[in-house]
């Protein structure tokens, strides 16, 4: 073992456990292994916490270190472990003077400065640690997304492109802000001369990513939209074949990237819509930007302009004060939404959240409801399994037995087939999980 990377969480971490990688190799570090952990909920920290414990058991001389989101508002969670070597922050792991020597560099924390203080942080987040152990700075007064290049993703077919990092947004549930820091966006020339660079290396398709890429450019020059910057990129990059979206807010898409999804056959058909509720009342204490009616036209408009459109969506389940007749708002609109590949979570407290002091769903509801939600995406996704058989289409093989097609379905080979390859498959069955399919 040189340097493991273990990734928990969102393609964001995917992406910068790559720059992780590469900047712990460049710095010369062995035998570590290095966590990049997650803070959406409870237990993606738990089992990051296990996982911990597990590889030291395995490992006994390797140097550990924890890094991302639950590492940067929970620093002192991950000291108190025994199993731990080191503590480093989010905006530290981009850096690889963090990686050399197996010790952390002098830094310019103040233990004294309120981490994100004007930014309305929770209480338990206005600490900054800096020991031997911990360096975790204040993610608040970082200004600038840095271009961290990497030349490919590796063991993926498609890789990630960071466009942009953090959130001006408080949703009352989420912790992210203080894990990310403020919103801010990667400038376009970046953006164009990493997609230049994974396109040479053979990559087929990129995914744009960020924590909430619906607000990018708001703070460059001349404040570029969304759709303005992917219509610059797919026009400055004419040799990138496919472009695929992470999660976006519904009611901030702007018209040019309404019309790229009407008119541009290289951004795929699958959008992952960050919805969280289907219930009005839900969403304004959740604090959320859109209504009900907001997700719907959303939906339905983008169909308008591309029928194929496959829709996906984060939903909680359980939020405080959801009654029964809340949930069966959000239990609806995924048939009324025409959602199909959902993402659920039973709603999990954050310390130092709103939501976390407002009055709480039994867990045992919680976890009905989330079951409830999960069954309604499983015959979403059958039937739409169902509406593909016997058809054609084209996919990126991910392995050498699995695929992911344009409306990112999996499916499984009937034959072995180059992995990273764009391939045309023609349909022949379906299970409970994936598509099957042969090359056609």
């Amino acid at each position: 073992m040189t340097v493991e990377i273990v990734t928990f969480g969102c393609r964001l971490n995917a992406y910068e456990s790559e720059v992780i990688r590469d900047n712990a190799l460049k710095a010369g570090l062995e035998s570590a292994i290095i966590f990049n952990t997650c803070a959406v909920t409870a237990e993606a920290e738990r089992q990051a916490r296990q996982a911990i414990r597990k590889a030291r058991k395995a490992n006994p001389d390797a140097t550990i270190i924890v890094t991302g989101c639950s590492a940067q508002v929970k620093p002192e969670m991950y000291g108190e472990m025994a199993e731990v070597n080191q503590i480093i922050g989010n905006e530290e792991k981009l850096k690889v003077e963090y990686y050399m020597g197996g010790t952390l560099p002098p830094s310019a924390f103040h233990a004294d400065s309120p981490a994100g203080s004007s930014q309305s942080a929770p209480p338990s987040l206005l600490s900054i640690m800096s020991s031997e152990k911990i360096r975790v700075n204040d993610i608040m007064s970082v200004k600038e997304t840095a271009s961290h290049m990497v030349a490919s993703m590796d063991g993926r077919a498609r890789a990630f492109v960071q466009v942009q990092n953090g959130c001006d947004h408080r949703c009352t549930f989420c912790i992210i802000p203080f894990g990310r820091g403020n919103s801010r966006s990667v400038p376009l020339g970046e953006i164009v001369a990493q997609t230049r660079k994974l396109v040479k290396n053979g990559t087929k398709e990129i995914v744009l990513t960020g924590v909430d890429i619906s607000d990018y450019g708001k703070d460059l020059p001349g404040s570029p939209t969304l759709g303005q910057m992917i219509k610059r990129l797919l026009a400055l990059v004419p040799e990138l074949p496919r472009l695929r979206l992470s999660s976006i807010d519904a009611v901030e898409v702007d018209e040019e990237l309404y019309r790229l999804i009407a008119e541009e056959p290289r951004l795929m058909p699958h959008l992952h819509v960050s919805l969280q509720a289907g219930d009005d009342m839900v969403l304004k204490r959740m604090k959320r930007r859109h209504s009900r009616k907001d997700a719907l036209d959303f939906c339905a408009r983008v169909r308008s302009l591309r029928p194929d459109v496959v829709f996906g969506a984060d939903i909680i389940a359980g939020f405080p004060t959801e009654t029964e007749a809340m949930f069966i708002n959000t239990l609806n609109i995924v048939e009324e939404a025409g959602l199909t590949y959902l993402h659920v979570f039973p709603y999990s407290a954050r310390t130092g959240t709103p939501a976390a002091r407002m009055p709480q769903v039994a867990k045992e509801i919680r976890k009905e409801r989330a079951a409830r939600l999960r069954v309604a995406g499983e015959r979403q996704v059958q039937q739409f399994f169902a509406s593909w058989q016997g058809r054609e289409t084209y996919a990126i093989v991910e392995n050498e037995t699995t695929a992911r097609t344009d409306h990112f379905a999996p499916v499984r080979l009937a034959q072995p087939l180059e992995p990273g390859s764009l391939a045309k498959l023609r349909i022949t069955g379906m299970d409970a999980n994936h598509l099957q399919g042969v090359a056609a």
